[in-house]
């Protein structure tokens, strides 16, 4: 009843005395409410005078219902998130991740691609907010594209959105030999370095020094290196004793 007070216009030049609903068929798609209103007329003299409002229900469907019933699988923004690399260790943890969070929710359709997966959403929000959970548990960069679909100039522009994520190609228990900025930015870490975790930071240790060092996506994207070698191409040892050699 207030919402329908509320659409008339040009009720504040009057006062609202009484506001009631009157009885209408559900099916009819009408609401009728009666009102009684108060103004003063000439030298003092307050008139008062009863309307009928009839109001007039109309179903209307959003843009998303609209878009959906016209074709379930139409989507308006994609992510691709890709990472070079020959295996899915880093996939594996992210599938995880996004389960336990629950950050597809809202996706209309999911494809695996070589390297990595395309996630369809129908708002582009959507599609921000997955890449935004995404850089926050792994190191990525990003870019996004737009393409006109189509135009209507009595509504709006109609765009579909194209997130690329390219996820950091440096694994867990890889052995790495940093570029000499990235080693001076760090302390003069060591020629080689082993990587001990990767969450939104890479785990650097130096195995001579056991030094631990902390690499944050921001720095390792503009140095952009690999691995030297993955952990599969590693052998591990177990050192049984160690001998000092004096020349």
């Amino acid at each position: 009843l207030t919402f329908c007070v509320k659409r008339l216009k040009n009720l504040n030049k009057v006062r609202l005395v009484h506001a009631e609903y009157i009885w209408t068929e559900p099916h009819s798609k009408r609401n009728k409410v009666k009102l009684k209103v108060q103004k003063e007329v000439l030298h003092g003299a307050i008139l008062e005078q009863a309307y009928t409002v009839e109001y007039v229900i109309q179903d209307q469907m959003c843009e998303s219902c609209t878009r959906v019933q016209a074709n379930p699988d139409q989507w308006v923004a994609a992510v691709q998130l890709r990472q070079h690399v020959s295996h899915r260790w880093t996939f594996f943890y992210l599938e995880q991740l996004i389960l336990k969070h629950d950050a597809v929710a809202r996706a209309i359709r999911i494809k695996q691609r070589d390297q990595g997966i395309d996630i369809f959403f129908s708002n582009r929000s959507h599609a921000v907010m997955f890449v935004e959970f995404i850089g926050k548990v792994v190191p990525i960069q990003s870019r996004n594209d737009k393409q006109l679909v189509s135009h209507d100039t009595k509504s709006s522009i109609y765009n579909k959105y194209t997130f690329s994520v390219e996820i950091c190609p440096v694994c867990r228990e890889d052995l790495i030999c940093p570029p000499p900025k990235v080693k001076d930015g760090l302390g003069n870490l060591g020629p080689l370095v082993i990587c001990t975790k990767v969450s939104n930071n890479i785990g650097l240790l130096d195995p001579f020094t056991l030094r631990n060092c902390f690499l944050d996506a921001e720095h390792y994207w503009k140095a952009s290196f690999k691995t030297l070698l993955s952990s599969r191409q590693l052998v591990e040892y177990i050192v049984l004793d160690v001998e000092s050699c004096f020349f």
